[in-house]
């Protein structure tokens, strides 16, 4: 054999290999996940990481979970069982002293691959001055849930549709989509209570973005502002709208800078702010203790540094998840952090998606206005549910 068919050779079995493989390749679907199972030595960071606050956050899911039926699944893509299986989990909490130890002793961890962008930001609870009637400076007024606002939980419709949800207003016998963000900014809401008014435009927005605060009113008394609806209309950021504006660069646009854009441009700031249509009702509640933030969509209070908004069309609420990416700063720094599923967002969509929770003040915004990095995700599921799924399971999902 010359040496110029022996190298011919080679390069077909070579291609023929490389063809092989490609076509054998575990393939995911753009609308797919999949998970696989791993150890808890696996995690970068697990064994430095202090996980006392998603122990405290578990034990609030736990008691939110205990007032379901133990049939009920947990939703989420369905790859968690049932809320029994759960519970479970949740009574090893009696005497549980070592958060670590717990989730080792109870869990499994999975690792969480899928398409798209793998985007870790974080929120916080604004604080807001405003008075309970209107007058001076205290000019914007900020909702309560509208008598008109019908919510429809299309889950309940069909099973393909878990998770999906949509709001507008009945005319005759059809459901119309509600008032725009600029429609209600102009015309008001005549169906809607006025909790109180807020003297500056664009904390209410951000509080509408974050949705909910605290409010110190002008009377000296305080209290909590929490999610109570949505208007259904799609959310859109605004920071991309200054993008395509020009006004601001994707390497530049953060919180931060966004607010500081709207504060300069007060004859602008309106119209920008309503390219998003989406708007958010709320419900005052009692100030309560301070170091506790305001209830997540699960209805538990929110952990600062514990709690993370998700996609729960994918994820169930109350599931541990790992998180590990990097905080901002000069010189961003690990942040391998365990973390419990409370809530969800108008922009929170993926698998390997979230959004930290930092609690309220100006360390808390601060942190919350600059997080945008990548990362990886996992989930943690009670022993018994990882054993029926096995080493590895791919779901499809909407």
């Amino acid at each position: 054999m010359t040496r110029r068919v022996a190298l011919f050779l080679i390069a077909v079995f070579l291609l023929t290999a490389a063809a092989i493989w490609f076509l054998q390749r575990p393939k995911l679907a753009p609308s797919g996940m999949e998970l696989t199972a791993a150890q808890f030595g696996d995690l970068p960071g697990w064994r430095a990481s202090n996980a006392r606050g998603a122990l405290a956050a578990f034990r609030l899911s736990c008691g939110a979970l205990a007032k379901k039926a133990a049939s009920d699944g947990m939703g989420g893509a369905g790859y968690a069982g049932t809320v029994g299986d759960w519970v479970e989990a949740c009574n090893q909490l009696s005497g549980a002293s070592n958060a670590r130890e717990f989730f080792e002793k109870n869990f499994t961890p999975f690792a969480v691959r899928a398409a798209g962008n793998r985007l870790f930001t974080g929120y916080y609870e604004p604080e807001l001055r405003a008075s309970r009637t209107r007058h001076g400076v205290y000019q914007i007024p900020v909702y309560g849930l509208p008598s008109d606002l019908v919510s429809v939980d299309l889950g309940k419709f069909r099973d393909e549709w878990k998770g999906e949800q949509i709001a507008g207003r009945i005319e005759g016998h059809k459901l119309t989509p509600y008032s725009t963000r600029a429609e209600i900014d102009a015309r008001g809401l005549p169906n809607a209570p006025v909790l109180f008014y807020a003297s500056d435009p664009v904390a209410v927005f951000f509080l509408h973005i974050q949705g909910s605060g605290r409010v110190a009113f002008d009377d000296g008394s305080k209290a909590r502002v929490g999610y109570a609806g949505k208007n259904g209309r799609p959310y859109t950021a605004i920071g991309r709208t200054l993008i395509e504006r020009g006004a601001l660069t994707k390497d530049s646009v953060s919180m931060p800078a966004i607010r500081a854009w709207l504060k300069a441009h007060p004859k602008d700031a309106r119209a920008v702010m309503q390219t998003n249509q989406s708007y958010t009702f709320f419900a005052l509640s009692p100030a309560g203790d301070a170091a506790q933030g305001s209830k997540g969509t699960e209805g538990v209070a929110l952990t600062a540094g514990a709690s993370l908004a998700v996609d729960n069309r994918i994820h169930p609420l109350g599931m541990p998840l790992f998180l590990v990416t990097t905080l901002p700063g000069k010189t961003p720094k690990p942040f391998h952090h365990l973390l419990i599923a409370q809530d969800t967002g108008g922009a929170i969509r993926g698998a390997v998606r979230g959004d930290v929770y930092w609690g309220t003040g100006a360390e808390a915004e601060r942190l919350a206005g600059a997080m945008k990095s990548q990362g990886e995700l996992y989930v943690l599921l009670p022993n018994k549910i990882a054993a029926k799924l096995g080493s590895g399971k791919a779901f499809k999902l909407k």
